[in-house]
């Protein structure tokens, strides 16, 4: 962190992050005790209702209902002591990794959550090599302590061995399953018990006088306290020491230990984000670095979403505040079409529920509800011409053509594809040969969800039906060999929505003959989405 003016005390208190986890591990249930703990939600246990309230209030598309998965992430914000938190959710699904990493472009932080009995699992490694390639700090929670977990020596040993960082406790558990009594709370040498009476109520925190406090037998049965003290001592001995700079810097993640369905070690954690956590941090344009105390608005779209509200068809592009204090109304110029734009009615959301914004400051998100103008990677600002860099587009991994069942409903299809592309949801490519559309996914379970949003939103019929091609990649190159490669390969041929060339390839025999034969010409698996 370099030597720059203090943050303006609005800007100062925002914590922007994502939770991110391997499906199952409790991330639905930790998000809901946020936003109860925050206020924007009345009473927690949603998940475990019968009907209608089933789904924690971020899930709103109705297969993610169906299926009980977060697919879509989105944002909420709401206010925890002297702090803004604004917390992005992000699909727990691997099948939705692109929408992901696009999410952790726009935060500062993000929280990783781990099940006590399963520790380090496949889709929790991929998202944090994510946040390492970003440098963002990480803080970790071990979830489901109330159920049979592995022995907390052999959880650290694992996170530091399979993620290469170093884990400093900021709690220790006391016990676990059936005797799981709570946590000793490291930072802040206090007993935190479980209250199992109450799924929603927090019990107070017990001060003392560190580990030799005799007022911890009044609360702890004796070979438990012996244990206690005797991991405690161990964990001194072998752990580092909790280190703000370096768990800043993304080298040492603080792990705090709870059950996030008994509201246990939840407050603990947010206290550590508002605590220790970063405010907002610069974000980089192909131009310049831009510092959150900049007095001019910027901001940046990392993501679009569709027909949040089925009653208003309405898009909303999820802005990431980079700087300044916009305030509603505003004049914004978009820096892709160069035209002003007027922000008349930017939203808020606490949940599932959406409010005005009447301002924001560098760090929140915003939801600008659009016809189509704003699109992932575009930019606004007060004039200046700003491009912000590192918000990628990958290759798909999985390719399908596409048709309606209802012959009539051709033109609207495309439309509706097209919204997805832009949308981020799916690539859409229109192959230069033929009609019909050719849709790349990166996970199977897209195709089901776009097949069921183009019926629900749009009421077409489709079937995706096996394509010949395997892959996409994005040709790059000078405009004579491009052109050259294009005529004498048409069949390959394809455009993305924004008009870019695609070779599609059926193997990797494909790539290579067009490396060898096309001196210059680049075949690119991911486009940078930089407007």
């Amino acid at each position: 962190m370099t030597n720059r003016a203090p943050l303006p005390p609005e800007i100062a208190r925002r914590r922007t992050f994502a939770i991110i986890s391997h499906p199952d591990a409790g991330k639905t249930t930790l998000t809901e005790k946020f936003l109860l703990f925050g206020g924007a939600i009345q009473m927690a246990g949603q998940v475990r209702a019968k009907g209608e309230a089933r789904r924690t209030r971020s899930d709103f598309m109705k297969l993610e209902q169906d299926r009980g998965i977060s697919v879509s992430a989105s944002a909420m914000s709401f206010d925890f002591r002297d702090y803004r938190f604004n917390l992005v959710d992000t699909p727990g699904h691997s099948d939705f990794s692109e929408d992901t990493y696009r999410t952790l472009t726009a935060v500062d932080a993000a929280i990783m959550v781990i099940d006590g009995a399963k520790g380090v699992e496949s889709q929790t490694r991929k998202l944090f090599e994510v946040c390492r390639l970003r440098d963002l700090p990480i803080l970790t929670f071990c979830n489901k302590m109330d159920r049979e977990s592995r022995d907390t020596f052999e959880i650290i040993d694992e996170i530091q061995e399979n993620l290469a960082i170093d884990v400093a406790p900021a709690s220790w558990p006391i016990g676990m399953g059936r005797d799981f009594l709570g946590c000793y709370d490291i930072l802040h040498d206090r007993l935190e018990l479980m209250d199992r009476a109450d799924r929603n109520r927090v019990a107070e925190s017990i001060k003392i006088e560190g580990l030799d406090d005799p007022k911890l037998a009044e609360h702890i049965p004796e070979a438990q306290l012996a244990q206690l003290r005797e991991e405690l001592e161990m964990a001194r001995a072998l752990l580092p020491r909790f280190d703000r700079q370096s768990f800043l810097e993304g080298h040492l993640t603080p792990i705090w230990f709870g059950s996030a369905i008994n509201s246990f070690g939840v407050k603990e954690l947010m206290d550590g984000i508002g605590e220790f956590g970063p405010p907002p941090q610069i974000q980089k344009s192909a131009e310049r670095e831009v510092c959150p105390e900049e007095r001019k608005v910027a901001g940046f779209v990392f993501k679009v979403q569709a027909n949040m509200d089925p009653k208003h068809r309405d898009r909303v592009a999820f802005v990431r505040m980079a700087s300044g204090h916009f305030t509603r109304g505003m004049k914004l110029t978009h820096v892709r079409s160069k035209k002003p734009m007027a922000v008349s009615n930017p939203v808020l959301f606490l949940a599932a529920d959406r409010e005005l914004a009447e301002e924001a400051w560098a760090g929140d998100i915003i939801g600008i509800p659009n016809h189509g103008q704003l699109r992932i990677g575009d930019a606004l600002t007060e004039g200046e011409a700003l491009r912000f860099t590192g918000i990628p587009s990958f290759a798909p991994e999985l390719l399908q053509s596409v048709r309606s069942t209802d012959p009539m409903k051709g033109k609207h299809l495309e439309k509706a594809l097209m919204q997805f592309a832009e949308e981020g949801a799916a690539k859409v490519f229109k192959p230069a040969i033929g009609s019909g559309f050719i849709v790349g996914v990166v996970g199977a379970l897209q195709f089901d969800v776009l097949a069921s949003r183009i019926e629900i939103e749009y009421g077409i019929p489709v079937r995706f039906e096996p394509s010949q091609f395997t892959s996409a990649r994005w040709v790059q190159g000078a405009r004579e060999v491009v052109e050259k490669l294009v005529n004498a390969n048409k069949q390959h041929i394809a455009h993305d929505h924004d008009g870019d060339v695609v070779f599609l390839t059926r193997l990797q025999w494909d790539i290579d003959r067009v490396v060898r034969d096309y001196e210059g010409v680049t075949l690119s698996a991911t486009k940078e989405m930089m407007q």
